[in-house]
């Protein structure tokens, strides 16, 4: 094969458990990457790093990510959301990359990571997630599904947009985003950030127009 290294099942079967993690982890390639605020009963505001995120549908407008296995004493994001029903996504800006990485670290229940991590909350009337002040492209969602997934014990979380704030240069007139004029950022396995840029724009592609790619 050439320059390609390979790896049978067996072989994955066998690696170190880091080296096997590490390298399914950034097996999939860019991810987004997302601040999901939520708050508790108590009005204790919580933020955390997510980067497992996928669009399920626009009509209704339906955005998952995966909770990975609950740990005891904390997973506060996954039970705030049950809890209270509703919370935030907030995209990542390259100038507050890091404070958002640090988002991940097992803070107690009774610490803000908004506070602990150097960002700023703010909140929209009638809606009880906080947002963070920082992004420029956010979403309050209202909870509607989780869907398990037995073979790692994770879950798919499902939630309805039901608010949207985007900054106006990065909204595009036929409704797209233009994700490159806010500095949003990606991340590939758990720790490393990347921006991108766009390569190429193309109609919507029809079987009688596909170009001879052949000659």
């Amino acid at each position: 094969m050439g320059n390609l290294t390979y790896f049978s099942g067996k072989d994955i079967e066998s690696m170190d458990r880091f080296y096997r993690t590490n390298l399914i982890n950034t097996l999939s390639g860019y991810k987004p990457v997302m601040l999901i605020g939520t708050i508790s009963d108590d009005n204790i505001p919580n933020l955390a790093v997510f980067e497992n995120i996928v669009h399920i549908g626009a009509n209704p407008p339906l955005i998952g990510f995966i909770q990975r296995p609950l740990l005891k004493d904390f997973s506060h994001t996954y039970h705030n959301i049950v809890q209270t029903g509703v919370y935030t996504m907030n995209h990542v800006h390259k100038d507050f990359v890091e404070n958002a990485h640090y988002t991940s670290a097992k803070f107690a229940a009774d610490v803000s990571e908004f506070e602990a991590c150097g960002l700023k909350m703010e909140m929209q009337e009638e809606f009880k997630a906080p947002f963070v002040a920082e992004s420029k492209i956010k979403m309050g969602l209202r909870f509607v599904q989780e869907i398990p997934i037995s073979l790692n014990d994770t879950k798919l979380i499902i939630g309805q947009v039901e608010h949207i704030l985007v900054q106006k240069s990065a909204l595009l007139d036929d409704g797209r985003l233009q994700l490159n004029a806010v500095d949003d950022v990606c991340v590939s396995g758990l720790d490393m950030y990347h921006q991108v840029k766009m390569i190429a724009e193309y109609p919507y592609a029809k079987a009688d127009s596909v170009p001879d790619f052949l000659n």
